[in-house]
């Protein structure tokens, strides 16, 4: 089959991927420098099973820059476009979702158009009668950064948003492309894919909120912050796995999913939404708050990034965390070795480590790493693991 996907960050890209083993892939995109790297089989990404596939495997993928040749003669137009949370309208911008589906439905009416795009719930009901077809579905992800393409190869689940012989077909493509035998299937209305998506995204807040008020607390009162968790986390309804304390919680999906989700509660009584939302913000001013008082001349913060081996720091928690501190008057150095640019909103950076560590007298890290193991004296970091 022919599949066109637009958009190629890591829910594109690894789609593509995952299906350019078995069928016709043309990726979508805007940027002629991704364009011109996925044709190279260079990853415009940071995902190791991406790069390994493009150096490994015999992939039936192109890119282009024109919506026509990656539109027309699809079987499915899967949309991957990025949506942003605007906080004025208090809701996903989703006009690159809506502009692919325009011009699908215009040049292939008969193609399934599959939204992996992370939208407001009710939003592909919205499209389907906006343009007056039942070719739209909503089919979730749930990736993470640098990994996605092995999320994809063993995946928790698919599911769809609609019970037809095109969504089922479409979910046998994802299933016959994965690695993991008999994954769960699931077929929903498509409002409710939407939320499922939501919903998750905002548990997984949650509990990132949970710990880190855990962490806040023990902090505070001078105790163990390790030996609290290991001993609730021995609970196997608790478990003991996505439990170690950060700066708050950030990246593509949660800050802007949890905000969706809290939107869309209007005129639907709610308590704990809310306060997952105001719990994130707390934790990141608590945080600040902990460095201004230790008094450091210049601070250096250690990567931008969310978390070890990503090159995303898009709404990463740190970057609230060093604007607090800049506001109390403290110089602050960045160490991001992948930055194009010497200076970060007016903040220097800098690419070698050693220079680095010799000018900050404290160091903060969301995330410590071996590269640090020499002057963790001078790190402040609430990572009770210092694992990735």
């Amino acid at each position: 089959m022919k599949i066109a996907v637009a958009g190629t960050g890591y829910v594109g890209l690894s789609m593509a991927t995952l299906l350019s083993q078995h069928n016709e892939v043309v990726a979508l995109d805007i940027v002629p420098e991704k364009v011109a790297q996925i044709n190279q089989r260079v990853s415009p990404i940071l995902d190791q099973e991406i790069s390994a596939f493009f150096k490994e495997k015999k992939l039936n993928l192109r890119a282009t820059l024109r919506a026509d040749d990656a539109l027309v003669g699809a079987d499915f137009i899967i949309v991957a476009t990025p949506t942003n949370y605007d906080p004025e309208a208090q809701k996903f911008d989703v006009a690159s979702v809506e502009s692919i589906i325009a011009q699908a439905v215009v040049v292939n009416p008969t193609a399934l158009i599959v939204i992996k795009s992370t939208v407001p719930i009710h939003f592909t009901e919205d499209m389907r009668e906006k343009y007056q077809t039942e070719n739209i579905v909503f089919s979730p992800e749930f990736l993470r950064e640098g990994r996605a393409l092995y999320d994809n190869l063993y995946p928790s689940r698919i599911i769809v948003g609609a019970d037809t012989p095109a969504a089922r077909t479409f979910a046998r493509l994802l299933a016959e492309a994965a690695k993991k035998p008999n994954v769960v299937q699931l077929f929903m209305n498509s409002a409710e894919a939407e939320a499922v998506k939501l919903f998750a995204n905002t548990y997984l807040a949650l509990r990132i909120a949970y710990f880190n008020e855990l962490d806040t607390y023990a902090e505070i009162r001078g105790l163990d912050t390790r030996s609290i968790i290991e001993g609730i986390s021995l609970d196997p309804r608790i478990g003991d796995f996505y439990n170690n304390p950060s700066f708050g919680y950030g990246g593509y999906c949660l800050p802007k999913d949890t905000k969706q989700l809290l939107a869309s509660y209007k005129n639907v009584p709610e308590n704990l939404i809310n306060a997952i939302v105001q719990s994130n913000d707390t934790r990141k001013q608590f945080v600040a708050d902990q460095i201004i008082r230790k008094k450091p001349q210049l601070v250096g913060v250690y990567r931008l990034t969310m978390k070890a081996n990503s090159d995303n720091f898009r709404d990463s928690s740190i970057i609230r965390v060093m604007k607090l501190v800049q506001a109390a008057g403290i110089e602050l150095v960045i160490y991001e070795p992948g930055y194009p640019v010497a200076d970060f909103d007016g903040i220097p950076v800098v690419k070698d480590l050693t220079v680095f560590k010799e000018q900050a007298d404290l160091i903060i890290a969301n995330r410590v790493t071996d590269a640090l193991d020499d002057v963790l004296d001078r790190v402040y970091s609430r990572d009770q693991y210092h694992i990735e």
